[in-house]
């Protein structure tokens, strides 16, 4: 069954956000918030996710370690059962560490893997299912630019990624016959406390002066700052509607032309 655009327009929507308790992911959650739809958030704790929720006026709120494939399928099994099916997917939860390649490991690659790829799995199997009943569905990620390029010092972090976008190209052709999109969104540096935390970390580390290290983030996009979280939600707010219901399998780059 191909998809209809107007089906997925139509309200309510409930759209399940992970990774929802702060940064990308809360601006992500606050836009759907503020254009009418059902929204669920999804954080790693039950204190963080009933926070946001209450802040942004969410219809719901669940709590699980993404990394745990049982806790983060019951939790999406009960977003469904209280607020309905979910119609639109966004995977947002994810993390880095970094280490020179003299310390970079098998075990830092695994724990990569594990936050930022198998949830993203575990979470599209989970909501597959009604959306292929209903013939319609978005299911969008939250990749980065270093799922399309390499940066020196976190190198696990940027396999991941690319499986990220490796694995949303496959889906994306597999379930393209079903009216269910999958696409990926890849960010450059943005605006949000992990990069604000990264800075402070190499402020105190190296001595350098923060407005030095930030032009060292910012100088391979040509705006020459950071990316705002609202460009970020804009856009998967975009891939989730009618206009977008022929995008499917795309990395679309938001990132200042930094690629």
């Amino acid at each position: 069954m191909q998809d209809d655009p107007v089906t997925i327009e139509r309200r309510p929507r409930h759209i399940l956000v992970t990774g929802a308790s702060r940064g990308i992911g809360r601006t992500i959650a606050g836009r759907f918030v503020a254009s009418g739809d059902t929204v669920t958030v999804l954080a790693r704790s039950h204190d963080g996710a009933e926070k946001v929720c209450a802040e942004l006026g969410a219809a719901a709120a669940v709590a699980a370690d993404v990394t745990d494939a049982s806790a983060l399928e019951e939790a999406l099994g009960m977003a469904a059962k209280r607020s309905g099916p979910i119609h639109i997917l966004v995977n947002n939860a994810g993390g880095a560490e970094t280490a020179p390649v003299s310390r970079l490991d098998v075990d830092q690659l695994r724990r990569m893997m594990a936050l930022n790829v198998e949830p993203v799995l575990t979470a599209i199997r989970s909501v597959l299912p009604p959306m292929k009943e209903r013939g319609v569905g978005r299911i969008v990620t939250i990749a980065s630019t270093a799922g399309l390029k390499g940066y020196p010092y976190v190198g696990a972090y940027c396999a991941a990624k690319h499986a990220v976008v490796g694995l949303t190209r496959a889906l994306a052709l597999e379930l393209a016959p079903t009216g269910i999109t999958v696409n990926a969104v890849c960010p450059g540096y943005t605006d949000t406390d992990r990069v604000s935390g990264s800075l402070d970390r190499l402020e105190q580390k190296t001595g350098r002066a923060r407005a030095d290290l930030l032009a060292e983030f910012t100088g391979a996009n040509p705006l020459g700052r950071l990316i705002r979280p609202d460009e970020v939600a804009d856009c998967v707010h975009w891939l989730a509607g009618a206009g977008a219901s022929a995008i499917t399998g795309q990395a679309i780059t938001v990132a200042g032309g930094e690629l």
